[in-house]
């Protein structure tokens, strides 16, 4: 049997999620074949840093490549850049765009997400702009050179990471966001809050509670946006940052369970015992969300690859049986000088409680739900964030008091 059709284990999606799970594997002492299939051509890159340093020139692309060529020659991981476009689960095998296949013992998929399409006329003009790849990007970069107005749609992660570099490079920017506050689908209102007056300060006009029902353009380019309150944003450029879809496609059409994401267990098998998957495409069971959920972060994707790798390599836990994957959600985002750090999952009911002063811009907000640590959002509180890592791994034993109380020491509760 030839290399090319020795079965080993496969993993569909080259980003953070897909590259972890190779490494992992490796790490783990797995010796088989091991393929990484990845659409975008080049290594394996970060992501988070394409709205942030990237996009200012302080990163180029050897800097936020994951690994260079040689660490793969290295580890025997081969790179396959092509699209997958089905899966014949009879026969393991995993088609290419093309004709080619892989053969597989083990799949894992790790098809990430996509970015959520605008739906309104005028969403092809020319000068609306998407960002989810270094090629997106580089186009973006590209056209701030010769822009002055520029409309972000969309206030949560990327709109305002990206609203934040766009400003300090002198351009006036407009942020639309439909909903009554930003980032309202990943942090507190007060948490919302702050940030809404730290971009203001920043010289960005943020409109809040209107949504976007039309892009004019002139000769195919895009030079407005229109809003439900009947104003038209002037714009030499658009970037639309309305979330992300789950790329489901590929295990949906092989016949696997998707709700919200490819259905896996708590070890993250799917219902076929020959494949896995991982990362922002997938729903899985997690005891801070209180059911099935999906998250798109980079840590659950990289702690979740190596969670499947320990799997895979028969890694136990000290019961006997292999661990099912427990890690603390944890998410981070960097808005000009402000760090952002979330630890846990709040539900839109939870309280919160202050800690700190907004004012001096080092700040955290703790949510409780009925009496019981459920979340901290953290801004350049490095230390609030990581107590609260290690507070939720277990059973928290923090109050709502303790939590509102500066002169309270909260290393206090780690030994309890």
């Amino acid at each position: 049997m030839s290399e090319s059709d020795t079965p080993g284990i496969v993993i569909v999606g080259a980003g953070q999620g897909g590259f972890q799970a190779a490494a992992s594997l490796r790490e783990s002492g797995y010796a088989g074949r091991l393929v990484l299939v990845g659409e975008e051509p080049g290594l394996p890159y970060q992501r988070p840093p394409l709205s942030k340093a990237y996009m200012k020139g302080d990163a180029g692309i050897e800097q936020i490549e994951l690994r260079p060529a040689a660490f793969y020659a290295d580890h025997r991981i081969e790179l396959v850049n092509a699209r997958a476009v089905a899966l014949d689960r009879a026969a393991h095998r995993l088609l290419l765009e093309g004709g080619a296949s892989l053969p597989y013992a083990h799949l894992i998929l790790a098809t990430g997400a996509r970015n959520r399409p605008l739906p309104v006329p005028g969403h092809d003009l020319a000068g609306v702009f998407y960002l989810r790849t270094r090629a997106d990007a580089d186009a973006l970069r590209g056209r701030l050179e010769g822009a002055r107005r520029v409309v972000v749609i969309g206030a949560g992660f990327i709109g305002l990471e990206f609203a934040a570099v766009v400003r300090a490079l002198g351009h006036e920017v407009t942020v639309l966001e439909g909903a009554g506050r930003v980032l309202a689908r990943a942090v507190s209102p007060e948490m919302s809050a702050f940030f809404a007056q730290a971009h203001a300060a920043m010289g960005t006009h943020l409109v809040l509670g209107a949504g976007v029902i039309g892009l004019t353009g002139e000769e195919g380019h895009v030079t407005g946006v229109e809003t439900t309150d009947g104003a038209v944003h002037p714009a030499d450029f658009v970037l639309v940052g309305i979330g992300v879809v789950p790329n489901v496609e590929l295990a949906a059409e092989a016949g696997l369970e998707v709700a919200n994401g490819i259905v896996v267990d708590a070890h993250l098998a799917t219902a076929d015992p020959s494949i896995s998957a991982l990362g922002d495409a997938v729903a899985y069971p997690s005891r801070f969300a209180g059911g099935m959920t999906r998250l798109e972060s980079v840590q659950n994707a990289a702690d979740q690859a190596r969670s499947l790798a320990h799997r895979l390599t028969g890694r136990l836990s000290p019961t006997g049986e292999p661990a099912p994957f427990e890690a603390v959600p944890w998410f981070w985002s960097d808005q000009a000088d402000l760090k952002l750090q979330m630890v846990g999952l709040a539900a839109a009911t939870d309280t919160a409680v202050l800690r700190g002063d907004p004012a001096s811009r080092r700040f955290s907000v703790f949510r409780f739900r009925d009496g019981v640590l459920t979340a901290i959002e953290s801004v350049n509180r490095p230390a609030d964030h990581m107590l609260g890592r290690r507070l939720l791994a277990g059973t928290p034993a923090i109050t709502p008091e303790q939590a509102g109380d500066e002169s309270f020491e909260l290393k206090s509760l780690l030994g309890r």
